[in-house]
């Protein structure tokens, strides 16, 4: 992962490839879902870290190619799941990224034109 991505400490950033295999997670994703920062699941299917339901969400976002996005709160924190596929730079489909954000209980909506 960049060093950018590492710096994000609020931010959760994991990456699959096109067969869902792990090929990257920033720091705070490791610190999130593994609790050690110097373990890793890269190389490891996506598929044996979830539950049936999970894995249902994780072929529907293959097939459609579209994102599957929710709130959740998690140990007092509210947060923003952002699941979706990445694409190549040929347009092929690269694989499935999530980004998990810390997010205010409260937080101002702007509409903008």
């Amino acid at each position: 992962m960049e060093q950018w991505a590492n710096g994000l400490e609020q931010v959760a950033i994991t990456v699959t490839d096109d067969k869902g295999i792990f090929i990257d997670m920033n720091t705070h994703s490791k610190r999130v879902n593994l609790k050690d920062v110097n373990k890793t699941v890269v190389g490891k299917d996506i598929k044996h870290c979830h539950n049936e339901r999970s894995n249902q969400i994780i072929q529907k976002i293959i097939e459609t190619k579209t994102p599957n996005v929710y709130t959740i709160s998690k140990n007092g924190q509210k947060k923003l799941i952002y699941q979706a596929p990445w694409f190549k730079e040929d347009g092929s489909f690269g694989g499935l990224t999530e980004l998990s954000l810390v997010i205010p209980e409260q937080m101002p909506h702007y509409v903008r034109q």
